[in-house]
Protein backbone atom coordinates (compact mmCIF):
# COMPACT_ATOMS: atom_id res chain seq x y z
CA UNK A 1 0.00 0.00 0.00
CA UNK A 2 1.38 3.77 -0.62
CA UNK A 3 1.87 5.11 2.45
CA UNK A 4 2.03 8.56 3.02
CA UNK A 5 5.50 9.94 2.49
CA UNK A 6 4.93 8.23 -0.64
CA UNK A 7 1.78 10.34 -1.43
CA UNK A 8 2.29 13.50 0.34
CA UNK A 9 5.18 14.88 -2.12
CA UNK A 10 2.68 13.92 -5.62
CA UNK A 11 -0.97 15.99 -3.87
CA UNK A 12 1.92 18.61 -3.20
CA UNK A 13 3.36 18.86 -6.77
CA UNK A 14 -1.10 18.18 -8.12
CA UNK A 15 -1.89 21.58 -5.93
CA UNK A 16 1.50 23.25 -6.94
CA UNK A 17 0.29 22.76 -10.65
CA UNK A 18 -3.79 23.67 -9.84
CA UNK A 19 -1.92 27.03 -8.76
CA UNK A 20 0.33 27.62 -11.64
CA UNK A 21 -2.90 27.95 -13.62
CA UNK A 22 -4.56 30.37 -12.78
CA UNK A 23 -4.74 33.13 -10.00
CA UNK A 24 -5.16 30.80 -6.75
CA UNK A 25 -7.87 32.47 -4.50
CA UNK A 26 -7.81 32.79 -0.74
CA UNK A 27 -8.75 28.94 0.06
CA UNK A 28 -6.75 27.13 -2.43
CA UNK A 29 -3.93 29.36 -0.60
CA UNK A 30 -4.51 28.23 2.62
CA UNK A 31 -4.42 24.50 0.91
CA UNK A 32 -1.34 25.35 -0.58
CA UNK A 33 0.20 26.26 2.91
CA UNK A 34 -0.87 23.41 4.42
CA UNK A 35 0.75 21.17 1.89
CA UNK A 36 3.60 23.23 2.30
CA UNK A 37 4.33 21.70 5.79
CA UNK A 38 3.39 18.16 4.43
CA UNK A 39 5.97 18.48 1.94
CA UNK A 40 8.38 19.51 4.25
CA UNK A 41 7.69 16.64 6.56
CA UNK A 42 7.90 14.07 3.78
CA UNK A 43 11.20 15.41 2.63
CA UNK A 44 12.72 14.90 5.77
CA UNK A 45 11.65 11.56 5.66
CA UNK A 46 12.94 10.86 2.43
CA UNK A 47 16.37 12.70 3.14
CA UNK A 48 16.65 10.17 6.27
CA UNK A 49 16.12 6.95 3.90
CA UNK A 50 18.63 8.48 1.84
CA UNK A 51 21.30 9.62 4.62
CA UNK A 52 20.58 5.96 6.35
CA UNK A 53 21.63 4.01 3.14
CA UNK A 54 24.78 6.25 1.68
CA UNK A 55 25.62 6.83 5.43
CA UNK A 56 27.43 10.33 6.99
CA UNK A 57 28.23 12.89 5.73
CA UNK A 58 27.10 12.22 2.28
CA UNK A 59 23.89 11.74 3.60
CA UNK A 60 23.13 15.60 4.89
CA UNK A 61 25.14 17.11 2.14
CA UNK A 62 22.23 15.50 -0.56
CA UNK A 63 19.58 17.54 1.64
CA UNK A 64 21.32 20.45 1.88
CA UNK A 65 22.71 20.45 -1.46
CA UNK A 66 18.93 19.68 -3.19
CA UNK A 67 17.38 22.34 -1.20
CA UNK A 68 20.35 24.84 -2.04
CA UNK A 69 20.33 24.22 -5.73
CA UNK A 70 16.29 24.98 -5.84
CA UNK A 71 17.27 27.85 -3.72
CA UNK A 72 18.83 28.76 -6.41
CA UNK A 73 16.48 28.56 -9.19
CA UNK A 74 13.80 30.64 -6.82
CA UNK A 75 15.91 33.39 -6.51
CA UNK A 76 16.53 33.62 -9.99
CA UNK A 77 13.35 33.06 -10.92
CA UNK A 78 12.49 36.13 -9.07
CA UNK A 79 15.35 38.11 -9.89
CA UNK A 80 14.07 37.59 -13.82
CA UNK A 81 10.66 38.51 -12.72
CA UNK A 82 11.47 41.69 -10.36
CA UNK A 83 14.01 43.37 -12.39
CA UNK A 84 15.57 46.40 -10.21
CA UNK A 85 12.86 46.33 -7.45
CA UNK A 86 14.74 42.66 -6.88
CA UNK A 87 18.13 43.47 -6.50
CA UNK A 88 18.44 43.05 -2.86
CA UNK A 89 16.67 40.43 -2.84
CA UNK A 90 19.58 37.89 -3.00
CA UNK A 91 21.46 39.51 -0.64
CA UNK A 92 18.68 39.46 1.61
CA UNK A 93 18.10 35.82 1.08
CA UNK A 94 21.31 34.94 1.50
CA UNK A 95 22.12 36.92 4.72
CA UNK A 96 19.10 35.37 6.45
CA UNK A 97 19.57 32.23 5.48
CA UNK A 98 23.37 32.47 7.28
CA UNK A 99 21.60 34.13 10.56
CA UNK A 100 18.86 31.46 10.53
CA UNK A 101 21.10 28.73 10.05
CA UNK A 102 23.64 30.24 12.52
CA UNK A 103 21.12 31.80 15.33
CA UNK A 104 18.08 29.93 14.97
CA UNK A 105 19.09 26.79 13.48
CA UNK A 106 22.04 25.57 15.74
CA UNK A 107 20.39 27.59 18.94
CA UNK A 108 17.39 25.27 18.29
CA UNK A 109 19.58 22.15 18.44
CA UNK A 110 21.36 22.77 21.44
CA UNK A 111 18.34 23.92 22.95
CA UNK A 112 16.59 21.23 22.19
CA UNK A 113 19.61 18.75 22.68
CA UNK A 114 20.60 20.42 26.12
CA UNK A 115 16.93 19.95 27.41
CA UNK A 116 17.37 16.25 26.55
CA UNK A 117 20.69 15.10 26.86
CA UNK A 118 21.82 18.11 29.55
CA UNK A 119 25.48 17.95 27.53
CA UNK A 120 25.99 16.64 23.50
CA UNK A 121 29.32 16.31 21.37
CA UNK A 122 30.47 17.28 18.22
CA UNK A 123 33.76 16.73 16.20
CA UNK A 124 35.23 19.96 16.92
CA UNK A 125 37.79 20.19 13.74
CA UNK A 126 34.98 19.41 11.29
CA UNK A 127 32.65 22.53 12.77
CA UNK A 128 36.10 24.50 12.82
CA UNK A 129 36.24 24.00 9.03
CA UNK A 130 33.17 24.51 8.46
CA UNK A 131 33.07 27.82 10.48
CA UNK A 132 36.46 29.27 8.99
CA UNK A 133 34.77 28.41 5.44
CA UNK A 134 31.73 30.62 5.82
CA UNK A 135 33.28 33.27 7.46
CA UNK A 136 35.70 33.87 4.72
CA UNK A 137 32.47 33.67 2.25
CA UNK A 138 30.29 35.74 4.00
CA UNK A 139 33.48 38.34 4.51
CA UNK A 140 33.92 38.48 0.99
CA UNK A 141 30.07 37.85 -0.76
CA UNK A 142 28.46 40.39 2.01
CA UNK A 143 30.93 42.54 3.55
CA UNK A 144 33.55 43.96 1.19
CA UNK A 145 31.33 45.27 -1.41
CA UNK A 146 29.93 47.88 1.29
CA UNK A 147 34.04 49.24 1.88
CA UNK A 148 35.26 48.75 -2.52
CA UNK A 149 35.64 51.85 -4.50
CA UNK A 150 35.28 50.99 -7.69
CA UNK A 151 31.29 50.57 -8.13
CA UNK A 152 28.82 52.00 -5.94
CA UNK A 153 27.94 51.67 -2.52
CA UNK A 154 27.02 47.66 -1.81
CA UNK A 155 28.09 46.97 -5.50
CA UNK A 156 30.99 44.60 -6.90
CA UNK A 157 32.14 45.55 -10.57
CA UNK A 158 32.00 42.94 -13.11
CA UNK A 159 35.71 41.71 -12.61
CA UNK A 160 34.91 41.47 -8.49
CA UNK A 161 31.73 39.90 -9.24
CA UNK A 162 33.66 37.19 -11.31
CA UNK A 163 36.60 36.80 -8.68
CA UNK A 164 33.77 36.05 -5.88
CA UNK A 165 32.03 33.50 -7.88
CA UNK A 166 35.18 31.57 -8.27
CA UNK A 167 36.54 32.21 -4.90
CA UNK A 168 32.66 30.95 -3.61
CA UNK A 169 32.75 27.97 -5.91
CA UNK A 170 36.42 26.95 -4.76
CA UNK A 171 35.91 27.32 -0.95
CA UNK A 172 32.59 25.44 -1.04
CA UNK A 173 34.16 22.85 -3.37
CA UNK A 174 37.16 22.39 -1.02
CA UNK A 175 35.10 22.36 1.67
CA UNK A 176 32.58 19.20 0.22
CA UNK A 177 36.39 17.16 -0.49
CA UNK A 178 37.65 17.80 3.16
CA UNK A 179 34.36 16.60 4.17
CA UNK A 180 33.43 13.92 2.24
CA UNK A 181 37.11 12.25 1.04
CA UNK A 182 40.23 13.99 2.68
CA UNK A 183 38.92 14.24 6.67
CA UNK A 184 35.78 12.98 6.56
CA UNK A 185 36.36 11.34 10.31
CA UNK A 186 35.82 15.01 11.16
CA UNK A 187 32.19 14.98 10.76
CA UNK A 188 31.23 11.06 11.30
CA UNK A 189 29.30 10.95 14.76
CA UNK A 190 30.61 8.46 17.32
CA UNK A 191 28.71 5.55 17.53
CA UNK A 192 25.62 5.85 19.49
CA UNK A 193 23.80 2.78 21.09
CA UNK A 194 20.58 5.34 21.46
CA UNK A 195 20.47 5.56 17.98
CA UNK A 196 18.25 3.52 16.02
CA UNK A 197 19.59 3.92 13.25
CA UNK A 198 22.86 2.10 14.25
CA UNK A 199 21.10 -1.40 14.05
CA UNK A 200 18.26 -0.48 11.80
CA UNK A 201 19.01 -2.63 8.49
CA UNK A 202 19.77 0.13 5.67
CA UNK A 203 17.22 0.28 2.83
CA UNK A 204 17.66 -1.41 -0.52
CA UNK A 205 18.98 0.20 -3.10
CA UNK A 206 15.91 0.60 -5.10
CA UNK A 207 14.45 1.89 -1.84
CA UNK A 208 17.04 4.45 -1.60
CA UNK A 209 16.66 6.11 -5.26
CA UNK A 210 13.02 5.87 -5.01
CA UNK A 211 13.48 8.52 -1.66
CA UNK A 212 15.78 10.28 -3.54
CA UNK A 213 13.59 10.79 -6.82
CA UNK A 214 10.18 11.76 -4.33
CA UNK A 215 12.95 13.89 -2.27
CA UNK A 216 13.13 16.01 -5.17
CA UNK A 217 9.64 16.14 -5.98
CA UNK A 218 9.40 16.84 -2.01
CA UNK A 219 11.47 20.03 -2.40
CA UNK A 220 10.40 21.03 -5.85
CA UNK A 221 7.00 21.31 -4.17
CA UNK A 222 7.90 23.38 -1.23
CA UNK A 223 9.97 26.05 -3.40
CA UNK A 224 6.69 25.64 -5.36
CA UNK A 225 4.50 26.69 -3.30
CA UNK A 226 6.63 28.87 -1.15
CA UNK A 227 6.81 30.98 -4.53
CA UNK A 228 3.05 30.59 -5.16
CA UNK A 229 2.71 31.97 -1.36
CA UNK A 230 5.16 35.10 -1.25
CA UNK A 231 2.62 37.23 -3.05
CA UNK A 232 0.64 37.26 -0.32
CA UNK A 233 4.04 37.45 1.88
CA UNK A 234 4.75 40.56 0.09
CA UNK A 235 1.39 41.79 0.66
CA UNK A 236 1.33 41.21 4.67
CA UNK A 237 5.01 42.97 4.75
CA UNK A 238 3.34 46.09 3.03
CA UNK A 239 0.59 46.06 5.27
CA UNK A 240 2.46 46.03 8.00
CA UNK A 241 4.64 48.81 6.43
CA UNK A 242 7.47 46.55 7.63
CA UNK A 243 11.09 46.71 5.34
CA UNK A 244 11.86 44.93 1.97
CA UNK A 245 14.22 42.47 3.24
CA UNK A 246 11.81 40.58 5.66
CA UNK A 247 10.71 39.33 2.26
CA UNK A 248 14.05 37.83 2.01
CA UNK A 249 13.59 36.42 5.71
CA UNK A 250 9.90 34.78 4.83
CA UNK A 251 11.21 32.69 1.58
CA UNK A 252 14.63 32.16 3.63
CA UNK A 253 12.31 30.47 6.29
CA UNK A 254 10.50 28.51 4.07
CA UNK A 255 12.95 27.13 2.44
CA UNK A 256 15.06 25.46 5.27
CA UNK A 257 11.95 24.49 6.97
CA UNK A 258 13.37 20.87 5.90
CA UNK A 259 16.76 21.05 6.89
CA UNK A 260 15.59 22.65 10.39
CA UNK A 261 13.20 19.99 10.46
CA UNK A 262 15.57 17.17 10.44
CA UNK A 263 18.65 19.20 12.51
CA UNK A 264 16.21 19.76 15.44
CA UNK A 265 14.73 15.80 14.92
CA UNK A 266 18.94 15.21 14.75
CA UNK A 267 19.74 16.81 18.10
CA UNK A 268 17.02 14.98 20.02
CA UNK A 269 17.79 12.02 19.07
CA UNK A 270 21.58 12.92 20.46
CA UNK A 271 22.86 13.04 17.16
CA UNK A 272 24.30 16.54 17.07
CA UNK A 273 26.99 15.78 14.78
CA UNK A 274 24.91 15.19 11.89
CA UNK A 275 22.39 18.67 13.19
CA UNK A 276 25.91 20.33 12.54
CA UNK A 277 26.54 18.89 9.69
CA UNK A 278 23.31 19.88 8.18
CA UNK A 279 23.06 23.55 9.78
CA UNK A 280 26.48 24.89 8.90
CA UNK A 281 26.79 22.32 5.45
CA UNK A 282 23.32 24.02 4.47
CA UNK A 283 24.89 27.78 5.44
CA UNK A 284 27.93 27.18 3.45
CA UNK A 285 25.80 25.60 0.23
CA UNK A 286 24.06 28.64 0.55
CA UNK A 287 26.46 31.26 0.01
CA UNK A 288 28.90 28.75 -1.97
CA UNK A 289 26.20 27.81 -4.99
CA UNK A 290 23.91 30.88 -4.39
CA UNK A 291 26.24 33.50 -5.64
CA UNK A 292 27.61 31.88 -8.36
CA UNK A 293 24.38 31.55 -9.56
CA UNK A 294 23.38 35.01 -9.23
CA UNK A 295 26.29 36.51 -10.37
CA UNK A 296 25.60 34.37 -13.43
CA UNK A 297 22.41 35.93 -13.93
CA UNK A 298 23.24 39.45 -13.32
CA UNK A 299 25.96 39.41 -15.60
CA UNK A 300 24.63 37.58 -18.31
CA UNK A 301 21.42 39.11 -17.85
CA UNK A 302 22.66 42.56 -17.37
CA UNK A 303 20.40 42.52 -13.77
CA UNK A 304 21.52 44.81 -10.89
CA UNK A 305 22.75 42.97 -8.03
CA UNK A 306 23.37 44.51 -4.85
CA UNK A 307 25.43 42.25 -2.44
CA UNK A 308 27.02 44.54 0.43
CA UNK A 309 25.27 44.82 3.54
CA UNK A 310 23.79 47.80 5.89
CA UNK A 311 25.92 48.88 8.70
CA UNK A 312 22.92 47.03 11.38
CA UNK A 313 23.33 44.27 9.59
CA UNK A 314 26.93 44.03 9.07
CA UNK A 315 26.93 44.05 12.90
CA UNK A 316 24.87 41.29 13.67
CA UNK A 317 26.84 38.90 11.47
CA UNK A 318 30.19 39.67 12.88
CA UNK A 319 28.49 39.27 16.77
CA UNK A 320 26.80 35.88 15.16
CA UNK A 321 30.68 35.11 14.06
CA UNK A 322 31.96 36.28 17.13
CA UNK A 323 29.66 34.87 19.37
CA UNK A 324 29.34 31.16 17.20
CA UNK A 325 33.37 30.89 17.63
CA UNK A 326 33.48 31.07 21.15
CA UNK A 327 30.51 28.34 21.76
CA UNK A 328 31.14 26.08 19.68
CA UNK A 329 35.47 26.11 20.73
CA UNK A 330 34.91 23.10 23.06
CA UNK A 331 33.13 20.57 21.22
CA UNK A 332 30.82 20.44 24.40
CA UNK A 333 27.35 21.96 24.56
CA UNK A 334 24.32 22.48 26.78
CA UNK A 335 21.48 24.86 27.00
CA UNK A 336 23.11 27.67 27.40
CA UNK A 337 24.93 28.16 24.10
CA UNK A 338 21.58 27.04 22.82
CA UNK A 339 20.25 30.13 24.89
CA UNK A 340 22.50 32.45 23.68
CA UNK A 341 22.25 31.87 19.79
CA UNK A 342 18.27 31.93 19.69
CA UNK A 343 18.60 35.32 21.75
CA UNK A 344 20.43 36.75 18.59
CA UNK A 345 18.24 34.92 16.47
CA UNK A 346 15.51 36.87 18.12
CA UNK A 347 17.71 39.61 17.69
CA UNK A 348 17.97 39.76 14.75
CA UNK A 349 14.08 38.94 13.64
CA UNK A 350 13.15 42.12 15.42
CA UNK A 351 15.97 44.55 14.20
CA UNK A 352 14.62 43.14 10.32
CA UNK A 353 10.97 44.32 11.56
CA UNK A 354 12.55 47.53 13.42
CA UNK A 355 15.67 48.68 11.94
Amino acid sequence: MLSWPTLVPFAAAALLGGALMGTPGTALLAVCALALIGAVIAAVHHAEVVAHRVGEPFGTLVLAVAITVIEVALIVSMMLAGGEDKATLPRDTIFSAVMIISTGVVGLCLLVGGLHHHEQTFQLDGANSALAALVALAGLSLVLPTFTTSAGVGLYTVSQLAFVAVSSLVLWGAFVFVQTVRHRDYFLPPTNASNEDVHAAPPTVAQAWASFGLLLVSLVSVVGLAKQLSPSIEAGVAAMGAPKAVIGIAIALLVLLPETWAAVRAARADRLQTSMNLALGSALASIGLTIPAVVLASVLLNLPLVLGLAPKDLVLLMLTFLVSTITLATGRTNVMQGAVHLVLFAAFLFLSLVP
